[in-house]
C-alpha cells in the first residue's frame, strides 16, 4: 500500500516528528504505521516458508486517520497487532525477562533494575491527555489522534 510523499510528510508531522507509541524523535528511517491492522495476506514462499504479499484483509483501514508515525523498533514489534492487544504484550515483558533471560533475574537481584506494575501509555495518549486539559484550561489546542 503505496503513500503518496505530501502524505508521508502529514503523517510525519502528526506528532511533530515524534513516534506516536514511544515518542522518540524519528530519524530518516521511520514507519508509517497502520493503528487499526490492515493485516496483509500470506502466501507460499518458493521453497518453503510463507511471505506477505500486498494484498491486505482490511484494505478500508489504508486511510490517513488510521496511519501513525512509528520508530522501526515500535512498528515491527506491534506489527499486526492492534494497539490494546500490544500494550498488554508490553505490559507483559518483564514476566517474559524473569522467565527467560538469567541476565534480567541477576540484575533484578542485585538491585540494577526495577520493575512496576505501570500501565502502558503511549506518546498520542499522553499528548492528547496534555492537550485535553490545556484545553480545559482554556487554552487553544487542537486535539490529534
Amino acid at each position: 500500500m503505496k503513500i503518496t510523499k505530501a502524505e508521508r510528510a502529514a503523517v510525519f508531522a502528526k506528532y511533530d516528528g515524534r513516534c506516536a507509541y514511544c515518542g522518540e524523535p524519528l530519524g530518516d528511517r521511520w514507519h508509517v504505521d497502520h493503528f487499526e491492522p490492515v493485516v496483509r495476506k500470506l502466501e507460499w514462499a518458493p521453497g518453503g516458508g510463507v511471505r506477505t504479499t500486498s494484498e491486505c484483509y482490511n484494505p478500508e483501514r489504508h486511510a490517513m486517520e488510521n496511519l501513525m508515525p512509528a520508530c522501526a523498533p515500535c512498528n515491527m514489534d506491534k506489527s499486526s497487532l492492534n494497539v490494546e492487544t500490544w500494550r498488554r504484550k508490553l505490559e507483559g515483558a518483564c514476566g517474559v525477562l524473569r522467565r527467560n533471560q538469567p541476565t534480567y533475574r541477576h540484575a533484578l537481584r542485585f538491585g540494577l533494575v526495577a520493575e512496576n506494575e505501570a500501565r502502558v501509555i503511549f506518546h498520542y495518549e499522553a499528548l492528547n491527555a496534555s492537550l485535553s486539559r490545556g484545553h480545559a484550561e482554556g487554552v487553544d489546542v487542537g486535539l490529534k489522534r
